[in-house]
């Protein structure tokens, strides 16, 4: 069995393959070739953390596994992230464990991805403002991954707590871009692309925010009760996601179904966008909306192509198991 350490993965595996390696799933999903299994995630009654698992089998690369974890709010007190997280890979062809990896990076990076890969196949090519609802540990993340797909010319935030606004202007200069800290009514006004990466159980930005034209990349909802944006928001978008069935049970379009406001057919999956089996953006005034309630089978995708890496750059811990 192999074993690729949480302290290894920073220097195995970049952005720019995780990005790969979720578009490619994707792809493989709107084929029937990869498949998610039902999602198990509770609160468990102990440090207000919510913890679960998602599994599922990728038959186009025969990568087969779950990954277990959740999210602990008290963490950031302990100096450890919020989000804990481990990937199990078994051998598709006898069912041994193959792998176990350090998944805490890579769950950052594969959220990153994704909304990235929405951002590639459903914004406006001329976008040039790029706006961020949160700044917790995935925010920098989010930034840098979306910056890499349009030719950005600033960044502006909002965050509840607006003491955390420091991170979203550090990685924007890091960027080589400005930032300013707005109200989300500005946000809104001035955002060609908006990236929601919050844990909000309350809708922040507002129908009345949202102009035509506007790509919004909702990353935070991946839980039931969770939400970060007005449900008519998504009545008047072209909404796309991940994977359907947990876009209208765990995702940001679950308040919308329940309101009436839309049915799971108005939800297109983006990998049949990547494959070009459905239409993406339609118009330059088209309101499109991702709804990125994170499946497993991108968690196995770039935990897999990390234990690749980690054997060929000899990182990797082989044990008898």
């Amino acid at each position: 069995m192999i074993i690729v350490p949480e302290k290894e993965i920073a220097g195995l595996i970049s952005a720019e393959e995780c990005f790969d390696a979720v578009e490619a799933v994707f792809a493989a999903m709107a084929r029937g070739e990869a498949t998610n299994f039902p999602v198990i995630r509770e609160a468990i009654g102990h440090a207000d953390a919510l913890y679960g698992f998602k599994s599922g089998f990728d038959r186009a690369g025969l990568v087969l596994g779950l990954k277990s974890g959740g999210y602990w709010p008290g963490n950031a007190e302990k100096g450890l992230t919020n989000h804990q997280s481990t990937v199990v890979l078994f051998d598709a062809d006898t069912g041994r464990a193959h792998a176990l990896v350090g998944g805490n990076l890579l769950t950052a990076l594969r959220t990153a991805a994704a909304s990235a890969v929405s951002i590639k196949h459903l914004a406006r090519e001329d976008a040039k403002v790029l706006g961020m609802v949160g700044a917790g540990h995935q925010s920098a993340f989010q930034m840098r991954a979306a910056v890499a797909q349009r030719d950005f010319e600033r960044v502006v935030g909002w965050n509840y707590h607006p003491e955390m606004l420091p991170r979203l202007a550090e990685t924007a200069e890091e960027l080589g871009l400005p930032f300013e800290a707005v109200s989300l009514e500005e946000l809104g006004a001035q955002a060609d692309v908006i990236v929601t990466i919050t844990s909000s159980f309350e809708a922040q930005l507002k129908d009345g925010h949202i102009r035509p034209g506007t790509h919004l990349a909702c990353m935070g909802t991946d839980t039931k009760g969770k939400q970060e944006v007005d449900p008519a928001i998504l009545a008047r978008a072209r909404v796309f996601t991940d994977e359907v069935a947990q876009s209208v049970s765990i995702g940001e379009a679950q308040h919308a179904v329940a309101a009436g406001l839309i049915a799971e057919g108005d939800i297109t999956q983006i990998g049949a966008v990547i494959e070009g089996m459905a239409p993406g953006r339609t118009s330059v005034d088209a309101i499109t909306l991702f709804d990125g309630t994170g499946v497993g089978l991108q968690d196995l995708a770039v935990a897999s192509r990390a234990v690749d890496l980690a054997r060929a750059k000899g990182v990797a811990v082989e044990i008898d198991f």
